[in-house]
């Protein structure tokens, strides 16, 4: 097949330029050509840590062909004893290292029930150790974002690691993957509520999900900003309810640029019309909004 007969939808081109991974970029039309995944790392001339790095990306991005098997943790979970620990911090030279680490990242010693949890990761959970010093990093970073001045629980950050399990987020390269994604998608939100002139908190689970909708529907800054000017000129303030109702139909129509549309505008907006929104989508955005 040949790369001028790809069609690749709009959002997977926003989301490998967000990424900026020229190597991600290049496996995605690799296998989006019906190549098989299997043959890139050789056909591409890629190392082993290039091509895991690539995948691990894409997975993350939701782009890769392949459903990757993950374990399921079911049951009750197995509680490890004072003597197990014990056992661990004496004859366990990759436990030995992990908890040193994971008490110099969190500041302070642990107690043995939080010992218990961290033999957990590695023995239950089968997380590497080098795995768990970047995921405990990861919550302790994501804590101070939020402005928490307390290092997390050990509670808190098992929560993650069965995340990070379930996920199959195992390797270096996984973990990396994640955290540039997590990374990518906090800074792609903070600008979007700047576009929004949203400052000084935080959104709500439901603001969060139109948002990241937005987001994921792969439109430029500036279109983002065109519909909120709309949406205020039309309602007097932020309606997320009225904005989404703006970007859907942009979405469906296809118009994710300035340049498109303008040329859509154009072609859509009747003759002696406001140049907005035309009035029976007006109308029915109003009976939306009355209804919510």
């Amino acid at each position: 097949m040949n790369a001028t007969e790809l069609h690749i939808p709009q959002s997977s081109v926003h989301k490998l330029l967000c990424t900026t991974n020229g190597d991600a970029a290049l496996l995605y039309l690799y296998i989006t050509a019906g190549n098989p995944p299997e043959d890139a790392q050789q056909a591409l001339h890629f190392t082993a840590s290039r091509y895991s790095c690539a995948a691990a990306t894409l997975r993350q991005l939701g782009l890769w062909p392949q459903t990757r098997k993950t374990p399921v943790f079911s049951g009750e979970r197995p509680q490890y004893s004072e003597r197990d620990v014990l056992n661990a911090m004496d004859a366990d030279r990759e436990f030995q290292s992990l908890y040193g680490e994971v008490q110099r990242v969190l500041g302070r010693n642990m107690t043995t029930e939080e010992l218990k949890i961290l033999l957990g990761f590695i023995r239950y959970l089968g997380l590497p150790a080098d795995v768990i010093s970047v995921l405990v990093c990861y919550c302790k970073d994501r804590a101070k974002a939020k402005g928490n001045l307390r290092n997390p629980s050990l509670r808190t950050i098992e929560k993650e690691a069965y995340a990070w399990a379930e996920q199959g987020i195992d390797t270096m390269e996984e973990a990396a993957a994640f955290i540039q994604a997590q990374n990518l998608r906090r800074s792609r939100l903070q600008g979007l509520m700047n576009i929004l002139q949203i400052r000084g908190r935080t959104l709500t689970p439901g603001e969060e999900r139109y948002a990241q909708s937005w987001l994921e529907m792969g439109f430029e800054d500036a279109v983002v900003a065109q519909a909120y000017e709309r949406t205020c000129l039309n309602t007097g303030g932020l309606s997320w309810a009225y904005m989404n109702k703006i970007l859907t139909r942009w979405h469906e129509a296809g118009l994710h640029t300035m340049e498109q549309l303008q040329s859509g505008d154009r072609k859509t907006t009747p003759k002696g019309a406001s140049g907005q929104l035309g009035q029976a989508e007006l109308d029915a955005i109003a009976k939306l909004l009355r209804e919510g």
